[in-house]
């Protein structure tokens, strides 16, 4: 008889968790399908993609940086300009230039170089690119101002949660990390780097937004973690972008199983 109440209560859970995870993939789909996605997607492809290069240039000058775009492409493409005193990040840009040389004629067909009357090689003149780069200025969104970029949901969560104390305490027994409440500049909300590395998470945030911030670098700790040995064997086949997804995934189920809804913020978050 035992036996068959936790069968019971395990398929409850698991139902619980099925709907939760319907509503996940339900609300992306929506959100993909809408006039506000498409908006998003229009503005995000101004944005130059960048060289392996030029992201470590642009991280080692402003490593909270999000979005980068020359002085006037700020102006002509987003209706924003750069505010008064901003230092701009310095990058390389591509700037190839062409000479004219005079190179052997090859016989299209031999493949041989062509020769004259007497026997000497046929040479013409050709026109060779020459790569090269210059240095050119870009500022980050963060350095500028006006009309505001698209986005796919709210910038942060705010309310409160009931018991959070206790949910926190929660969070930091499961936790295969210490958690610490730092500040971070910018709009990011918390971190993890390894197992060797408390996680952090913004000081000053809405309760709602700090669980789901706790409950998000959680699952990359326990998912994603990089240490020497077999996890990062494990976590190595993964790009960034799939351990956000499932990260924000966790997040959403966990909170939502709980009954705090971050749904504003973590359709967005994994649609971006």
């Amino acid at each position: 008889m035992a036996d068959a109440n936790v069968n019971k209560v395990s398929m409850t859970e698991k139902q619980k968790v099925k709907e939760i995870t319907d509503r996940l993939e339900e609300g992306m789909k929506e959100l993909f399908e809408s006039e506000k996605y498409k908006n998003y997607l229009s503005t995000m492809s101004k944005f130059h993609n960048y060289s392996a290069n030029n992201i470590q240039l642009i991280a080692m000058q402003r490593p909270d940086a999000t979005f980068v775009a020359g002085y006037r492409a700020w102006q002509k493409n987003f209706e924003r300009h750069v505010n008064k005193g901003e230092k701009g990040i310095r990058i390389l840009a591509p700037a190839p230039y062409k000479i004219k040389e005079e190179q052997e004629k090859i016989d299209p067909v031999t493949k041989e170089p062509m020769l004259d009357e007497d026997g000497m090689p046929v040479v013409e003149k050709v026109e060779i690119k020459i790569p090269a780069f210059r240095v050119v200025t870009v500022f980050d969104y963060a350095q500028t101002d006006g009309k505001e970029l698209p986005g796919l949901g709210v910038d942060e969560l705010h309310g409160n949660v009931e018991n959070y104390q206790d949910f926190m305490e929660a969070l930091k027994r499961v936790s295969p990390v210490p958690i610490n409440y730092v500040h971070i500049e910018g709009s990011r909300k918390g971190y993890f780097i390894d197992l060797n590395h408390p996680i952090s998470i913004k000081e000053g945030m809405d309760e709602v937004q700090t669980v789901k911030t706790g409950v998000h670098e959680i699952a990359h700790a326990k998912l994603h973690a990089k240490e020497i040995g077999q996890d990062a064997e494990r976590a190595a086949y993964k790009d960034r972008e799939t351990m956000e997804v499932e990260a924000e995934s966790v997040a959403y189920t966990v909170c939502q199983h709980f009954g705090i809804d971050t749904s504003d913020y973590s359709f967005g978050y994994i649609a971006g």
